[in-house]
């Protein structure tokens, strides 16, 4: 890995799979640390899940090292337990005391690297429902969001996997902060991320909504918004627009941008709030007015405006967004077929820098000869655990990137 990204010389041994798991060593990787994601002989299952899965596998495991590796093996203990007394961090999304019956629980990992940040990424944080077992759209439910997102008595979940991915962001941030904290204390320590807990702050803002009005938030689709024009509008070519007015200056621009003077010099307009109750009778009046335009006109004018607004776009269609393209948002990869494409990159930079593709994402066990030579195995060694099938090994291949984005 690129020496001068900021997590380089930090390692971190990977027992994970799906989504949660990888993209907090995602995180990690991206940012320079050595990721050595620990998997079975035949591969993680992850690589071979189809429809909506389809994608987890290229998505989470870019600038990875893959060690396959048999864990009831005698042999492929000895080269885990080797791997991680080197370790700085631990991560594993598995059901809670899978990790402790295989031996490599936070315990284990502590007599063998007494500084070692252990992350558990599971379903609950410890309490009753600990032992529960959760998945993306089990949390959304219990949890709320599903009841936020669908219509009334349609609870719906949110179109992505926002819980395995904040859950795996949320233990990435604590796996910083506990590497900061062991900067001056020397001590490494447990630390654990939950989908449940991740799902209830996301929601925090509808309970807050509660305790500070008395009065349950809605549904989306049925909610009292804060803003009078905040909505999907349909235009003359057929096509849709979210537009939204949020201040009382921008009230005053988009009546003038549109031709509503009339709505303009209405008093009782004149306000946000008086906005917002009078929404019955003014959104007709701009349904129609938006009605009259394209959809390219209806953009063209927001834009000059200053206005907020975005088209309907399908996730497929982003590959060709002008902004993430031109803003170096996106960094390529090679699928198993061998064909290169390419995936979002972290959504933040760091002193103008975008953290791209240092590793490929690697096939199973394709660092697995390099990794055990670099813990003092022979050549004859190595050959002799391949034959016993201790682990498992892919075809020599280069997953070095060159630093390309």
């Amino acid at each position: 890995m690129d020496k001068r990204l900021p997590l380089a010389g930090v390692r971190v041994l990977e027992f994970v799979h799906m989504i949660m798991g990888p993209s907090c060593g995602l995180v990690l990787a991206d940012l320079g640390a050595e990721v050595i994601k620990i998997e079975p002989l035949a591969g993680d299952n992850t690589r071979r899940l189809v429809g909506t899965g389809a994608g987890f596998w290229a998505t989470y495991n870019r600038n990875k090292k893959s060690l396959a590796v048999d864990l009831k093996s005698p042999a492929g203990m000895e080269i885990v337990g080797k791997l991680l007394a080197t370790a700085d961090v631990v991560t594993e999304n598995f059901r809670p005391g899978t990790m402790d019956k295989l031996g490599l629980g936070y315990e284990d990992a502590k007599k063998l690297r007494p500084e070692i940040i252990y992350c558990s990424l599971k379903g609950f944080l410890p309490g009753p429902y600990e032992q529960r077992t959760a998945l993306d759209e089990v949390v959304q439910m219990m949890g709320g969001l599903a009841y936020m997102t669908g219509p009334e008595g349609r609870p719906l979940r949110a179109g992505a996997s926002v819980n395995d991915v904040m859950g795996g962001m949320f233990g990435a941030i604590a796996i910083l902060a506990a590497l900061h904290e062991r900067n001056s204390t020397g001590r490494g320590q447990y630390v654990q991320s939950a989908l449940f807990e991740n799902n209830v702050f996301l929601v925090a803002q509808h309970m807050m909504q509660y305790a500070v009005t008395g009065k349950p938030a809605a549904p989306m689709p049925s909610r009292l918004s804060a803003w009078a024009i905040y909505d999907v509008f349909d235009t003359a070519d057929g096509g849709q627009l979210f537009v939204g007015v949020v201040s009382d200056t921008q009230w005053k621009v988009f009546c003038e941008h549109f031709g509503l003077s009339e709505l303009a010099a209405d008093a009782s307009l004149a306000t946000n709030n008086q906005r917002v109750h009078a929404r019955a009778r003014l959104l007709p009046q701009v349904r129609a007015r938006f009605a009259q335009m394209s959809q390219a006109d209806l953009m063209h004018t927001c834009e000059h405006a200053g206005l907020p607004y975005a088209p309907i776009v399908k996730p497929q269609e982003l590959f060709d967004d002008p902004h993430l393209n031109g803003s170096g948002g996106f960094a390529e990869i090679t699928l198993a077929d061998g064909r290169v494409v390419r995936t979002p990159k972290l959504p933040f930079e760091m002193d103008g820098r975008r953290f791209g593709t240092e590793l490929d994402v690697p096939a199973t066990g394709s660092h697995t000869r390099e990794l055990l030579a670099a813990l003092g195995y022979a050549p004859a060694a190595i050959a002799r655990l391949l034959h016993d099938g201790a682990v498992g090994a892919a075809a020599d291949q280069s997953n070095a990137k060159e630093g390309k984005s």
